[in-house]
């Protein structure tokens, strides 16, 4: 049983993982006229991965519980002139859909609190 807040840990752990992947795009901009800075980002797959709980149901199955934490990955991209690989329109692409990410994360949340609401009231 996950208890009355067992959707609140999965949306604090999603907006934490937006809020790490935010810092790394705008670290990436900030870094947009650093000669030989190469980009990174947070892998997602990792993630939904490790949020996903997994069981191994057959001795030929390889073991779901590799415990991996969240890394940057350096992004491979064409260097620019100065071997700079940031490129400006993907990462002001990736902010946005981190931006939509977490402003849809807020919508669930205020949800989720209603629904706790709705029962504290008993209605």
């Amino acid at each position: 049983m996950k208890g009355i807040f067992g959707e609140l840990d999965v949306i604090e752990k999603w907006g934490a993982y937006y809020f790490d992947r935010s810092k790394v795009i705008q670290s990436n901009i900030a870094n947009a006229d650093t000669p030989f800075y190469k980009p990174k980002d947070l892998v997602f797959e990792k993630e939904l991965e490790a949020s996903i709980p997994l069981k191994k149901t057959d001795p030929k199955h390889i073991d779901p519980s590799g415990e991996e934490k969240l890394k940057e990955v350096e992004v491979q991209d064409v260097s620019g002139y100065d071997g700079n690989k940031v490129n400006l329109d993907k990462e002001l692409g990736k902010l946005a859909e981190t931006a939509i990410m977490v402003r849809t994360l807020n919508e669930v949340l205020r949800k989720e609190l209603g629904k706790l609401k709705l029962s504290i009231q008993g209605r």
